[in-house]
């Protein structure tokens, strides 16, 4: 009778809460009573109790080995089971509260898809009444709100991780968890890079999966594409093909590498190229590309830019002769990324955030390496440099050479009135030695 008496007490004042299969439950009583002496009750089965006087005992035989009865009263069942879920009643002197725990069951099928496919999510909630309905709707792993009840949400990339059902009764939230491994390739959109920096092209499967989980999803073909983009910036329409995945064993064998080598982690879904120093041919767009055979393709292009320096007239001038400096990708900037020059230590311009400069006339301190570095707010994406050689006007080489060609215009010169004189001196001897027609010789003659 006094059961009965709790029973029907208790269902006046009854509360709801959901759990999953194997999570714990805590429930507490109102802590405005004074319950004196506290017992929980499930189906008739005396849980534990606690008195006044600081006595309480603790029944877990059974499938009841995980019960905890707190100093305040609370009973928390740890890692509740099928069979545990029910009616509970905490018990006083003078009252009784009900707690009724139902079963949360969610599902999400299939749990591996590839980005691009569909997944069915299932939150079972069962209603406590026929006048109380809960309220369902699913977070995705960022935490929006993607669906309302349960069906089908097509998946991408973002979508891989924990999901979340939430279910609403009343005044009260109750969140339940599972797990969908979406398939899919990350890589930037952006690249850049300079004869005085590495090319790196990124490209990976971010998802936790091994590639024979990859391979049962049909993986049939990958590839690496280039296209590449002229000086004016037109992207050409004959891709070369870099790279073709090989899949037992998974290997990437090269087609036309222009360099490129491909990443040594391609066992943890590193599909990456990359060279020691880019190049003014490295501009283009580069392609990504699984193929399975369902006809879905998963595919990522990473657009490479190339930061140039273009110096006028040359790198090698004299001190006092005036320079163009020209740093730039060949394409507009976006609002983002801005471009700063790092001079030599000896050079009088301090770090000029123009991509262009020019010097009226250079001095022997601007000699040396220039570097301009390209940024987005504070982090650097890469960089170019420049070594300019200065000469002084009159540099000691450059006497030498002035004295040595003095010299050399002084000694012709010299020469060529030492001959002209000889041969005049020659021309009067010959002209003194021949005055008559018929020369007799000198002495004595019969006559």
């Amino acid at each position: 009778l006094l059961l009965l008496s709790a029973l029907v007490s208790a269902s006046r004042a009854q509360e709801v809460t959901y759990a999953e299969v194997g999570q714990p439950v805590s429930l507490t009583c109102p802590k405005t009573q004074n319950w004196g002496h506290l017992e929980w009750l499930f189906g008739g089965r005396e849980l534990a109790w606690r008195n006044h006087m600081g006595g309480q005992k603790v029944n877990t035989d059974g499938n009841w080995k995980e019960l905890a009865l707190s100093p305040d009263g609370s009973l928390t069942v740890n890692n509740i089971r099928p069979e545990q879920f029910g009616i509970y009643v905490c018990k006083g002197t003078e009252k009784a509260v009900s707690y009724k725990v139902l079963r949360l069951t969610v599902s999400a099928e299939p749990s591996l898809v590839l980005s691009g496919q569909t997944v069915t999510l299932v939150c079972e909630a069962p209603h406590p009444s026929s006048r109380q309905t809960p309220e369902i709707h699913w977070l995705d792993p960022q935490g929006e709100k993607v669906k309302r009840g349960n069906g089908e949400v097509k998946v991408s990339g973002r979508h891989s991780g924990q999901w979340t059902c939430v279910v609403t009764l009343g005044q009260r939230t109750h969140r339940a968890h599972v797990s969908v491994t979406v398939v899919d390739l990350d890589s930037p959109p952006l690249q850049y890079t300079s004869k005085s920096s590495p090319l790196s092209i990124p490209c990976s499967i971010p998802a936790h999966v091994s590639w024979e989980q990859i391979k049962a999803l049909g993986l049939q073909e990958g590839h690496w594409h280039f296209f590449p983009r002229s000086a004016s910036d037109l992207l050409s329409s004959e891709a070369q093909r870099l790279f073709s995945l090989s899949l037992d064993p998974v290997a990437w064998q090269s087609d036309q590498t222009r360099g490129l080598s491909s990443s040594p982690d391609l066992k943890n879904r590193n599909l990456s190229l990359g060279r020691r120093k880019g190049d003014d041919g490295d501009r283009g767009d580069y392609v990504c590309s699984l193929k399975f055979d369902n006809g879905l393709t998963l595919s990522r292009t990473v657009r490479v830019d190339v930061l140039e320096i273009v110096s006028a007239p040359g790198t090698d001038l004299i001190s006092g002769q005036q320079l163009n400096l020209s740093c730039s990708l060949g394409v507009p900037l976006t609002s983002d990324l801005r471009l700063r020059w790092i001079p030599p230590e000896g050079s009088s311009l301090q770090r000029p955030l123009s991509g262009r400069l020019a010097i009226p006339a250079v001095s022997a301190g601007d000699g040396g390496k220039w570097r301009c570095e390209l940024r987005r707010n504070d982090t650097l994406l890469t960089s170019a440099v420049i070594t300019l050689k200065i000469e002084s006007r009159l540099s000691v080489w450059m006497l030498v050479i002035i004295c040595s060609a003095a010299v050399i215009v002084f000694l012709l010169l010299l020469l060529g009135f030492l001959c002209r004189h000889r041969r005049a001196q020659m021309r009067h001897m010959r002209h003194r030695l021949c005055q008559c027609k018929n020369p007799k010789p000198k002495g004595f003659y019969r006559t």
